[in-house]
């Protein structure tokens, strides 16, 4: 008995069909394990190798206004339609390169209801000559757990915190951070814990 030709495209079609109907019941199918004569090591295995330049971990991004802070503290900021306007970092007339001064509030309209946040990195020596330099015009030194704090007269504060506390800036190791209250410091968290 002889076979009827089909037509070439219904050919290959049955062919593309009975290929794929053996490569799926191949699909499903677990390749046996080669017999080994070895018992398992207890050895312990070698360290991983360290990361190459290629592996290493991404450098650290810049502050930005609304990372300095918590993210809840953004979420309010944003739900009650604050933005935030972004400066370099000064401690008195001097500029630090690196930092970043936020000022959040309502910025479609003219008002002095904002918070002011800060940080910039900076050098012990810069650290020594700033609090110096605040010093001279009449602010405020106070040794704290974390840093020393240096904040404006309370008699000329215009608008101090609870404790009294107006514009502070907080000295630490390798940083600053200011926060138009001493209390504000506490929002600033840079560089963030991890």
């Amino acid at each position: 008995m002889t076979l009827p030709r089909l037509p070439r495209t219904l050919a290959g079609l049955a062919i593309a069909v009975a290929a794929a109907t053996a490569l799926a019941g191949c699909a499903g199918a677990e390749p046996e394990p080669e017999p080994t004569s070895q018992a398992p090591s207890t050895e312990p295995s070698a360290p991983e190798p360290a990361p190459t330049a290629e592996e290493a971990p991404e450098p650290q991004a810049d502050p930005t206004c609304d990372t300095i802070i918590p993210d809840d503290v953004v979420a309010a900021f944003e739900e009650a339609n604050w933005s935030f306007r972004e400066e370099v970092f000064r401690v008195g007339a001097t500029e630090i390169p690196g930092g970043i001064t936020c000022t959040w509030g309502d910025m479609s309209v003219a008002s002095d209801h904002v918070q002011m946040f800060g940080w910039a990195p900076l050098s012990g020596d810069q650290s020594t000559q700033l609090r110096s330099a605040l010093l001279q015009e009449g602010w405020l030194s106070e040794e704290g757990s974390n840093g020393v704090y240096i904040t404006e007269d309370p008699d000329t504060a215009v608008a101090p915190d609870d404790e009294g506390y107006g514009w502070t800036y907080l000295f630490g190791d390798g940083w600053v951070t200011f926060a138009d209250t001493k209390q504000g410091l506490v929002l600033v968290e840079w560089p963030p814990a991890g």
